[in-house]
This record gives structure tokens, C-alpha cells and sequence, in this order.
């Protein structure tokens, strides 16, 4: 992910069952509306398939809290109208986004993962902080 070094926000790495799962995320301020209680916050995913077994990404489960302790969970088939599936090595990266009403946030969660051999397994995403520059943490 080195063409977001020179925005570089906070970072997650996770491997769980043979998949990686990288997080960089970071303030949207051109699509905040900090005035009207609007924060936006960008973030890109790649998924890294490290076993022999081919995997696909079936579904996503997203839990994203602010600073007020308001929690959103987030369910749904794929990312970004995906179902990517990754062969050994090959990885999958994909961008979306996420709008609190504070500056400051964290999100988690796992995608469900489908392999020919094993079946169904969860795969996490680990914990990672949503954080509008200029904040007092």
C-alpha cells in the first residue's frame, strides 16, 4: 500500500486462517461537513490470501463506534459489490468509506471467508482508529 505513505493513517494487520487483512485509513476532510456534526473517513483493505487452498470472500461484518460510544454494525455480501476469490499469494484491495458524528472513531470487524476444503471461516479485521487531524485525543 505504498501510495498511501504520504497520507498515512492509523494501520491494521491481521492474519487469521492463512488470510492477511491490512487497514490504512484516514480523514476525509474534503467530504466532512465538521459543522453540521459530519466526519468522514476513508480507508483501503487488502486481503492477502498466504495458504495453498484457494479462499473467497462471501460477506462482511463491520462494528464501527465514535467517541460518544455510538455503535453501527454493518452487514452485507462481499465489499464493494465483490466476491473477490483469491488464490494462493494473490491479494485483493479495495477502497470505501465511513461517516461518523464525531472526529474521532474506531472500527473492527470480520469478513466471511468460503474455502474448498474447509468451508466457511471468519477471517478479522483487526481494530484500527478513525482520527480527524488537528483532534485532541
Amino acid at each position: 500500500m505504498p501510495e498511501l505513505l504520504a497520507e498515512i493513517g492509523p494501520l491494521s494487520d491481521a492474519l487469521t486462517n492463512g488470510v492477511r487483512v491490512e487497514v490504512m485509513a484516514r480523514h476525509s476532510k474534503e467530504h466532512s461537513k465538521p459543522l453540521e456534526g459530519e466526519w468522514v473517513f476513508e480507508y483501503t483493505i487488502r486481503i492477502t490470501n498466504t495458504q495453498d487452498e484457494p479462499v473467497q470472500l462471501i460477506s462482511r461484518h463491520w462494528i464501527i463506534a465514535d467517541a460518544f460510544g455510538k455503535v453501527k454494525e454493518v452487514k452485507g455480501p462481499g465489499v464493494v459489490g465483490q466476491q473477490p476469490l483469491l488464490k494462493r499469494s494473490e491479494s485483493f484491495q479495495y477502497s470505501s468509506w465511513s461517516r461518523l458524528e464525531t472526529p474521532t472513531g474506531m472500527m473492527h470487524g470480520t469478513y466471511q471467508m468460503i474455502g474448498e476444503e474447509r468451508g466457511e471461516f471468519d477471517v478479522e479485521i483487526a481494530p484500527f482508529a478513525l482520527r480527524a487531524k488537528y483532534t485532541v485525543h
